[in-house]
């Protein structure tokens, strides 16, 4: 069984470049996780840059270990790429978790390993479990049983700190590693804090991390395989975080504050992955929205670079991005309005007019782009089949301006932990899938393709997105993965979908407290009581210079280009601290 596994991982192996071979003796061993398969896991930016921080420590050695589908029902091992040896005898089991639904993909995993999914059953024998990434950061709970220590935020601003850790005392007593880790900021051991709701009237918070000069840690590609989706590319992360504030997007919340590389680093990152390969893939929460977009994209193509580009915004577009990847043969525009309807889009201040989003529609029209994609979402709170027509119309309005090919995504919206619809109930899987059809019967006499997302499933992840503790029952005990034995087995462990899917009481306590994510929980309500209203709200400044709004940054953050007014805010501070007697 292991000889045919190792021999398809020599032809992932084969076909790489980039990947990092070390001798296991006397080092750390860490298995760097991604639970879905090596072709979903290998477009993973955030994957790359640990692997290739791991392995700057002359001392670690850090292998890759997917999701093997099917592995475990098939009684196969579970092999780390690189060197083919089981997962179970590294000192640290590392995962990397973008996703919720993956989070059935971790249970499958350690028992495929041979690993006691629960912390609690481990000792030092075991290999320690620690998770990070945006699955995990703004509401670990449903995953807080499985591991040892979660990282809250950006793992890039710990990783040098748990390595140090990791080299003294991962062989120690495992109580005594948890009690190490419980002491590193940014760092959630599950076992040594109740839940929020168990810890009463002052409960203690896990601070989430945010790194402030990405230079530090190149959030760039460090392998180039065939085998995944952003194929034989170099990714380039040329911002983080997104000031724009959009009221559904986890991203905007987890990220914050915004934060952009320079043109000149860039240009230097683009450089060294053009000896590997033309294809520059540019990543960020709105590709469109870095302060020198229109500069970095035809300098990218003049150095003979494909670009692709992982979104962008309109208002306003930016036509030398768009020159560029057309330039570069890419095929299709993408554009996410994410409502139909002005009013809808206020609502969830996705603040693009109809205007603007017909004007890129007329240069992918004069650029002679073969296809637009157009992405929304479905659900948002206080829609109506009004706005489901007025999506309807808008996109014949395109049909007119575009006769090539026009496709849509019909995502439903989950609401998400940390974010100002935290609170807002979930939309009857029944009525997003009707005004699916619906969509599907009216665009499609029009030849526009509608891919709708399943709204059933849709209802799962909302529930493990705002769950708590309690669901690691559900995780551990579900037959088979399916949506109805997923709503069996909560319903034989007690556990009650309206409970997870429903209105939510905004005084709390939520599972998710025990983040503090940086911003503040009045301005989350401060931002639902605007979307009541169909108002939209404060944007971050450019590149967040100079704002203490929704109190993410500190003043040595937003008035670092400013120091007098930095001088000021620290005075003020200063003096409205009281002095210990």
């Amino acid at each position: 069984m292991s000889w045919k596994i190792r021999a398809e991982q020599q032809t992932f192996l084969e076909q790489e470049i980039g990947a990092v071979h070390k001798d296991w003796g006397g080092r750390l061993v860490v298995a760097l996780a991604f639970p879905n398969t090596y072709y979903v896991g290998m477009s993973s930016l955030a994957l790359q840059v640990l692997y290739r921080g791991f392995n700057a420590f002359p001392d670690v050695v850090c292998e890759r270990v997917f999701w093997d589908k099917g592995g475990h029902e098939a009684h196969r091992p579970l092999l780390t790429l690189e060197s083919g040896r089981r997962v179970n005898e590294v000192d640290v089991w590392a995962f990397t978790i973008s996703y919720e639904m993956d989070f059935f993909h971790v249970v499958e995993m350690l028992r495929q390993a041979g690993v006691p999914p629960l912390a609690s059953e481990r000792d030092e024998t075991w290999p320690l479990l620690i998770a990070g990434g945006p699955g995990v950061t703004m509401n670990p709970e449903p995953m807080a049983p499985i591991f040892d220590a979660i990282v809250i935020g950006e793992g890039e601003e710990v990783l040098a700190d748990l390595v140090a850790l990791f080299r003294e005392a991962i062989h120690a007593p495992r109580t005594e590693l948890l009690a190490a880790l419980d002491r590193i900021p940014g760092v959630y051991v599950p076992q040594l804090l109740p839940s929020i709701e168990e810890q009463g009237a002052t409960p203690r918070q896990i601070e989430r991390l945010w790194v402030r000069d990405q230079r530090h840690f190149p959030p760039i590609s460090s392998l180039y395989t065939p085998e995944t989706e952003f194929r034989n590319m170099h990714l380039m992360e040329i911002a983080r975080g997104c000031g724009r504030g959009c009221r559904f997007c986890l991203a905007g919340y987890v990220y914050r504050p915004p934060r952009e590389l320079p043109l000149s680093q860039l240009l230097d990152w683009a450089r060294e992955g053009l000896k590997h390969t033309n294809r520059i893939g540019l990543i960020s929460a709105a590709v469109s929205d870095h302060s020198q977009i229109d500069e970095l994209a035809p300098a990218l193509v003049e150095m003979g670079a494909k670009l692709s580009a992982s979104s962008m915004r309109v208002d306003p577009i930016s036509r030398p991005l768009v020159e560029a990847l057309r330039a570069s043969g890419a095929q299709t525009l993408t554009i996410a309005p994410e409502a139909g309807s002005a009013r809808l889009r206020d609502v969830i201040a996705k603040t693009q007019s109809e205007e603007q989003l017909l004007e890129a529609v007329t240069l992918a029209a004069e650029l002679d782009f073969p296809q637009i994609k157009f992405y929304f979402m479905i659900g948002h709170p206080t829609e109506t089949e009004d706005d489901m027509d007025e999506l309807i119309r808008f996109v014949l309005k395109a049909r007119e301006l575009f006769k090539r090919r026009i496709a849509m995504n019909a995502t439903p919206f989950v609401p998400k932990a940390h974010t100002p619809f935290q609170w807002m109930p979930m939309t009857p899987a029944k009525v997003l899938k009707k005004r699916q059809n619906y969509l599907m019967r009216r665009l499609g006499r029009h030849k526009i393709a509608v891919r709708a997302d399943s709204p059933a499933w849709a209802e799962v992840q909302a529930v493990l997105a705002r769950g708590d503790r309690r669901l690691v029952r559900v995780l551990l005990d579900i037959p088979k993965l399916s949506v109805r034995d997923f709503w069996e087995t909560m319903a034989r462990h007690g556990l009650e979908r309206d409970a997870y899917l429903g209105q939510l009481s905004l005084r709390g306590p939520m599972p998710w407290d025990i983040v503090e994510s940086g911003v503040k929980p009045t301005f989350f309500q401060y931002e639902w009581r605007l979307a009541q209203q169909s108002r939209v709200g404060p944007h971050c400044p450019p590149d967040s210079a100079g704002c203490l709004t929704c109190g993410v940054c500190d003043p040595a953050w937003a008035f670092r280009f400013e120091p007098e007014k930095l001088r000021k805010q620290t005075s003020k501070r200063t003096k409205s601290t009281p002095t210990p007697s």
